[in-house]
């Protein structure tokens, strides 16, 4: 294999809808009309009509069968060159970043010259199906020959076969949803719940500063009516949040609360990647460079916190990049749970954990928390499960831009036990 030299990969910037509580704003809207949109928004920004671009990858979690090549049906419906090619993936709350991720290392190879990684989720348009007794029925049905034949397919038939099938966000392999996983993850490490509400009220004060700073006026734009994140609550406070009920454990002992959670959200997010070359050849604006990139996985079934994926993607990426934690002037952790992110910080900090989990000579260590998520994060904005990666990045490209220097931290935990992280230089 002949030796390669890697190019470097431009964060261009991104562009969102603000993100809406299910069954509120956007809640007659699909995936492929939020996408679409969105992509229109970030073609409109980066003057990209008419233009091939070599991919769009893009995906959402919560789909239709209909939205087989869901990348691909959204660009159709823009401006942009109908020879651009749509790549649909999906890795639950990672998979923005991830397209990102693989679109990168295609532009650092030389294999492509520019792409959009994207993500739209929406809850509200809900695939609703039936039981799978009945749907054979019907397949069988439809392929009969005759009257007879379709008729003879509903012998048995009972009115309980109609019961339809909402899409649950729990583990298929645990029976348990993401909130009971975390508050385990809370028990095992100590996370207070005046600990998550602190978090979750910084979250929602800082989101609420930065909007009214005017930071998010070329990242969000109005749309349906609705010019930022309607999950956003710059009036909330310590009090507020601690009247709160517990959400997923009401024995006494839950921690987990509406307040420091993400709720159920609808959204869409866009970022223009490309090679340096690309940008100065068709003068794009440069705010940061993708530099490293790393997905892990753990053993949640048995033992291994469902969320702590980002824990070990962090290390390895961090041994990769020859970087300490300290080495970083933001970090971005999304924030699917506050207690998420804080059980995080706190293994990074534990020398058992880094030593025998991460196989590292010594903790990590701690971070500065003042470089912490410092315009706000899911807890405020909410968390349309493919479209919060790409929320992020084009976050941190423009904070990195506006310092003029620096380097910053991405982390995301998805379901399944994963997580998927990057790093951001300016």
């Amino acid at each position: 294999m002949s030796n390669l030299q890697l190019r470097r990969v431009a964060i261009v910037g991104g562009v969102r809808i603000p993100f809406c509580r299910s069954n509120t704003a956007y809640a007659e809207l699909t995936n492929l009309d939020m996408l679409a949109d969105t992509l229109q928004l970030l073609v409109d920004k980066y003057g990209l009509a008419g233009r091939k671009i070599d991919e769009v990858v893009a995906g959402a979690v919560t789909t239709h069968a209909k939205d087989w090549n869901l990348a691909r049906e959204a660009l159709l419906s823009t401006t942009l060159s109908p020879a651009t090619p749509g790549i649909t993936l999906q890795i639950a709350c990672g998979t923005s970043l991830e397209a990102a991720l693989m679109s990168a290392a295609k532009i650092a190879s030389g294999q492509i010259d520019c792409a959009i990684a994207a993500g739209s989720d929406t809850t509200s348009d809900a695939p609703v199906v039936f039981q799978r007794k009945f749907a054979r029925r019907l397949i069988r049905q439809g392929q009969a020959r005759n009257l007879s034949g379709k008729l003879a397919h509903f012998k048995g038939f009972s009115l309980g076969e109609l019961t339809p099938q909402v899409p649950a966000a729990g583990e298929p392999r645990t029976r348990l949803s993401m909130g009971q996983h975390c508050e385990l993850m809370a028990r095992d490490w100590g996370i207070s719940r005046a600990a998550q509400d602190q978090l979750a009220l910084a979250s929602h004060l800082n989101a609420a500063r930065s909007f009214d700073s005017g930071f998010f006026d070329d990242l969000v734009m109005p749309y349906h009516g609705v010019a930022r994140d309607n999950n956003l609550r710059a009036d909330s406070s310590i009090e507020k949040l601690a009247a709160l009920k517990p959400a997923f454990d009401r024995s006494g002992e839950g921690t987990l609360t509406a307040g420091n959670s993400t709720p159920l959200t609808d959204g869409a997010s866009a970022v223009l990647l490309v090679s340096e070359e690309y940008a100065l050849t068709h003068q794009l604006p440069i705010q940061a460079f993708l530099t490293q990139g790393r997905t892990a996985a753990v053993d949640f079934v048995h033992g291994d916190g469902l969320l702590m994926a980002p824990a070990v993607a962090v290390a390895e990426m961090l041994q990769r990049a020859a970087l300490s934690l300290q080495d970083f002037d933001f970090y971005e952790l999304h924030e699917a749970f506050a207690a998420q992110v804080l059980c995080t910080l706190k293994a990074w900090e534990d020398e058992h954990y880094c030593r025998t989990r991460l196989g590292l000579p010594n903790a990590l260590g701690s971070i500065d928390r003042s470089r912490l998520n410092v315009h706000g994060s899911s807890l405020a904005f909410g968390h349309p499960f493919a479209a919060t990666g790409t929320r992020i990045l084009a976050n941190l490209a423009k904070m990195l831009e506006q310092k003029g220097s620096g380097r910053g931290l991405i982390s995301v935990c998805t379901a399944g036990g994963m997580g998927v992280t990057a790093i951001l230089e300016r």
